[in-house]
């Protein structure tokens, strides 16, 4: 069956819904093209401070979508959203952007499928949280381990029916060389970027061509480092799998202790405990050097009486202390989305899960239940990756308090809990608004 007669089949009954992205480069366009291939969609606006990247995604949008219409473009969101046009609303701009972007899509009466993490400080998604709830929206986050077909049945086959037994501790890691290891010099920013509307809120830095596009993560005024971009994909997997809240406390410790020249400032090396009483999970990211298993180098291990799983976006392995292992492969879909084996930069192994997501969206946003990577569950993610980072900062383990959204007993703490906006932007309160 073709893409469209897979939607065609599963969403007869739905209204073509109205769809602007803000932030068009490269997994806005992953995810705004997988919403296409499954529900019957108008992609009507487009939003991106970069105007060739703008264009660029315009024309691939008509070429894609059943209209063959090109969608409206902006520079700013808050035009985009003045329309008050749209159904729903997808954002992937740089972390640091998510906030003001998510509260105003809330705020304009659109549901919204945002990237992960939420926020790049604690305060922010609490505000985020509180408009998603205030304006009745419906809010998907972008981890979307919690959609992946084969990690569904590692959790449903293996964890659920008990055959880990008691799991005590899991390690989550990530192995990657994947921080920027160049010291280009600072430049005059691109013509066809508006470099002050690209940084927004955070920190005014020189213009450097690793900020833009894509290695923004590289530095920590965007974003939250390896923890906040790969270990809360894995954090939330476990806490989805293993149906945990928050951890009682958090630990971190490390910084940059090889890869010393680069202009990068985030950590080449960090270990993380979330503690969960009986129950320890442990992430350890490492930049340098060769993975203590090649076949899994982003991943998690959880450790039971009864054996040992071992789960990733491409595979999951079970072990038992008796009987038969288990071994499953990612899911591809190539014969089903076709577009998925030509188009540039998508990581194809994690198409499914993203269609998974979306379709799990537009089932919540009919029936305005909670998604499965709700804003609240992106929330605890989120923050407990920050809350880490934070740990590391002051050299010490933070008590949480869920109910006060604070750290027990540490005002030091709870002042970096909000990280500083640069004027004219505010930021963002739990009460409402930002500018």
């Amino acid at each position: 069956m073709s893409a469209i007669g897979n939607y065609a089949a599963e969403f007869a009954d739905q209204k073509t819904r109205r769809v602007g992205l803000i932030g068009s480069g490269w997994y806005g366009k992953a995810d705004l093209l997988r919403l296409i291939q499954v529900a019957p969609v108008e992609v009507v606006s487009l939003c991106d401070v970069d105007k060739r990247m703008l264009s660029e995604a315009a024309e691939l949008v008509a070429s894609r979508q059943l209209s063959k219409r090109k969608p409206r473009t902006y520079g700013d969101y808050r035009e985009m959203l003045k329309e008050k046009d749209l159904d729903v609303v997808l954002i992937a701009t740089p972390d640091h952007w998510h906030a003001l972007a998510m509260i105003a899509a809330a705020e304009a009466g659109a549901d919204i499928y945002v990237q992960k993490p939420i926020s790049v400080d604690v305060v922010e998604g609490q505000a985020m949280l509180a408009a998603a709830r205030k304006h009745k929206r419906v809010v998907q986050v972008g981890t979307q381990r919690r959609s992946t077909p084969h990690l569904i049945e590692a959790r449903d086959k293996i964890i659920k029916e008990g055959k880990l037994g008691k799991v005590a501790l899991v390690e989550i890691y990530c192995y990657y060389h994947m921080r920027a290891r160049e010291n280009p010099p600072d430049t005059a920013p691109p013509d066809y970027l508006d470099y002050e509307m690209w940084t927004g809120p955070a920190p005014m830095r020189p213009y450097n061509k690793l900020v833009h596009p894509r290695s923004w993560r590289a530095f920590m005024e965007y974003g939250n480092g390896i923890v906040g971009d790969m270990c809360i994909h894995m954090f939330d997997m476990v806490r989805w799998m293993l149906d945990l809240g928050w951890p009682n406390r958090i630990s971190s410790s490390g910084g940059i202790l090889v890869e010393k020249n680069s202009k990068a400032n985030i950590s080449d090396t960090q270990s993380a405990t979330f503690d969960y009483g009986d129950l320890q999970v442990v992430w350890q990211h490492r930049t340098w050097g060769s993975p203590p298993d090649p076949k899994y180098q982003w991943g998690a291990t959880f450790y039971g009486d009864k054996g040992t799983l071992k789960a990733s976006v491409m595979s999951y392995d079970f072990a038992p202390s008796k009987g038969e292992a288990i071994h499953k492969d990612v899911t591809y879909e190539l014969e089903q989305y076709p577009e998925d084996k030509t188009e540039k930069d998508l990581e194809r192994h994690v198409a499914p899960a993203i269609r998974g997501h979306m379709k799990n969206l537009l089932s919540c946003i009919a029936t305005r239940g909670k998604p499965v990577a709700d804003i609240e569950q992106g929330y605890i993610s989120s923050a407990s990756c920050i809350l880490a980072n934070l740990s590391m900062q002051l050299g010490r383990t933070l008590a949480w308090d869920p109910s006060r959204g604070q750290v027990i007993g540490d005002e030091e703490a709870n002042r970096l809990l909000r990280r500083p906006y640069r004027l004219p932007w505010v930021h963002p309160e739990a009460g409402g608004g930002g500018a």
